[in-house]
This record gives structure tokens, sequence and C-alpha cells, in this order.
């Protein structure tokens, strides 16, 4: 892993809060040169702790107003079933995220749909018919209490020595 020091840890948390600010506004917050911003930002790109830049859009303003949270089980594992129900999940714009998890389930999908009709098609009629999926559980969101995609960077931090 790439050493990083004060300067470009200030970089990702301002670049993490604002993905569009110019090379000016981050030099001036952070104190720096815009050329050194720029250098530093090319640097944290090619190492790969900036994966890509993205405009984060609001899913009600959309008319995404339904969340679900969806524990699905498999019949079996295999790495053929596992593959398969990995690329039929990846593309399906409904689901924000998958992780294959430990515990009671094999993975926890977000999925997001319009309303509530349109989230019991997606889990009756598409979820539910791909091959080996053997149950699906889903807790709907009530409310949203906290949705961020800034990640923490304190373990990051330089320790005194």
């Amino acid at each position: 892993m790439t050493e990083l020091d004060k300067f470009d840890l200030q970089l990702l948390t301002e670049l993490q809060h604002d993905g569009q600010a110019s090379n000016a506004v981050l030099a001036e917050r952070i104190h720096l040169s815009p050329s050194q911003v720029s250098r530093r930002v090319q640097r944290l790109e090619q190492a790969g702790f900036i994966e890509r830049y993205v405009a984060l859009l609001r899913p009600v303003a959309i008319g995404l107003g339904v969340t679900a949270f969806v524990n699905v089980s498999l019949e079996r594992h295999g790495e053929v079933l596992t593959d398969s129900f990995d690329e039929t999940v990846r593309e399906m714009e409904e689901v924000l995220e998958c992780f294959a998890i430990s515990g009671e389930a094999d993975y926890l999908l977000r999925v997001v749909t319009p309303t509530l009709p349109a989230l019991s098609e997606f889990l009756l009629h598409r979820l539910m018919r791909i091959a080996g999926v053997r149950s699906v559980k889903s807790n709907i969101a009530l409310s949203e209490v906290k949705r961020t995609t800034r990640l923490p960077l304190g373990h990051l931090r330089a320790t005194p020595r």
C-alpha cells in the first residue's frame, strides 16, 4: 500500500465531500498549490485509492421510494451456481449492492423500486426465479437514518512516534 501523508488524507476527505472540486479549491482547503494537488490526485488515482467519480442521485427524487434489504439463500453451494447467481444479479438494475455473506443467508442485497407492488414483482417474478434460489426474505426500510458514501479514513492517520 502506498504511504499516505496528512495532505493525501485531507485530499481524500475533500474529494469524498465534493468530487467536482477544482484543484484550486482543493489547494485552498488543504494549503497546497494547485499543481501539487493535481500531482497528488493523479497519484492517488493511479494507486487505486480513487476508483471513479460519480453523481449521487437521491432515490426519492427520481421516484425510487422503496428500499429493501433482501436475504437470499441458495439451494446448494458450488462454483457454477454461485457464479450464475452473481452474474444474473449484477445485471439487475434494482440491485444496488450485493454481498456474499456468512450466517443464515448466502447473500444480502440492497434493492430499490418505485413502489411496493414493483418490489413484489421484482422479488416474485425475477429474483426468486433465478436458478438455484431456495428462499428470499426481505426487510423494507421505513425511513433513512443515515446514508453516506464517505469511507472512514481515521485508521490511516499516522500514529505519533
